[in-house]
């Protein structure tokens, strides 16, 4: 999928868990529920680092685009390292490693220890990433149409006030881990469930993903996941803009009504 249609659905998707944990007993306090949106619709931009076109590539200059050409080298090396006789050959590693369940937890146990160790600026840090990509992706047309020192800046200013608001007592900083020092543990949890959706919205287009490796399946370590081949859709079709976007924001807005206790 595209950069805006996976930044909806990782939104989606959090204000789903936020309304699952409302019916659990266990309500998110809103700033809980907004900054987990945001960050998800963020990190479900993140597994497209191996793509140098990407919307990610394009999100902090020079650097999101060197960092992007060296995770695709890097997830190439891996593919060729770990591919069976029957995976295809290819010649770059988009669609490889970063879009696996493996990187998912790694990238959201690693947030987790960051938000747990770096203290207030590896909140500060995790926050402005994340809302930086938000921007982007969700807000993709005034994103593309402002500069990016103008994006880097709401997200500055947006991390900044959020982390400011989770630190109020009774705001959430401590809503899921109480312990001392564990208060922000649960950041790495909208980052893990993006990096997901992402793959899983992947799936659903024409080329699979290959989301379970480095688990064999039918012989190939980068089986790649998806529904029936008639069930799948070209990444930017009408599928994606007229039927899942409209999907995603429904959902999106019945979550998180259920999660604020409004139906």
């Amino acid at each position: 999928m595209m950069g805006p249609a996976h930044s909806l659905s990782g939104a989606a998707a959090w204000l789903g868990v936020g309304a699952a944990a409302a019916a659990a007993g266990h309500p998110m306090p809103w700033p809980v529920l907004l900054a987990g949106a945001l960050i998800c619709a963020g990190a479900a931009l993140a597994p497209d680092l191996d793509h140098k076109s990407a919307t990610i590539s394009r999100a902090f200059g020079p650097f999101s685009r060197g960092l992007c050409e060296v995770v695709d080298k890097l997830s190439y090396a891996v593919y060729k390292a770990t591919r069976t006789p029957r995976d295809a050959r290819r010649s770059g590693g988009h669609r490889t490693l970063t879009h696996t369940w493996l990187w998912a937890v790694l990238i959201g146990g690693g947030a987790s220890v960051l938000a747990a160790t770096a203290d207030r600026w590896g909140v500060l840090a995790l926050l402005f990433v994340h809302m930086v990509l938000a921007v982007e992706g969700l807000l993709w047309r005034a994103a593309r149409m402002s500069s990016d020192i103008l994006v880097w800046l709401l997200g500055a200013t947006s991390a900044w006030i959020l982390a400011g608001v989770l630190d109020q007592p009774g705001n959430g900083a401590d809503w899921l881990f109480t312990g001392p020092g564990q208060e922000y543990l649960w950041l790495g949890l909208p980052i893990l469930l993006g990096a997901l959706v992402h793959d899983v919205g992947d799936a659903l287009t024409v080329s699979g993903c290959p989301i379970l490796w480095p688990i064999p399946v039918g012989g190939k370590r980068w089986y790649p996941v998806g529904p029936p081949r008639a069930l799948r859709f070209r990444a930017g079709s009408w599928v994606e803009l007229k039927v899942l976007m409209p999907v995603f924001m429904l959902l999106g807005g019945i979550g998180g009504a259920s999660a604020l206790g409004f139906v």
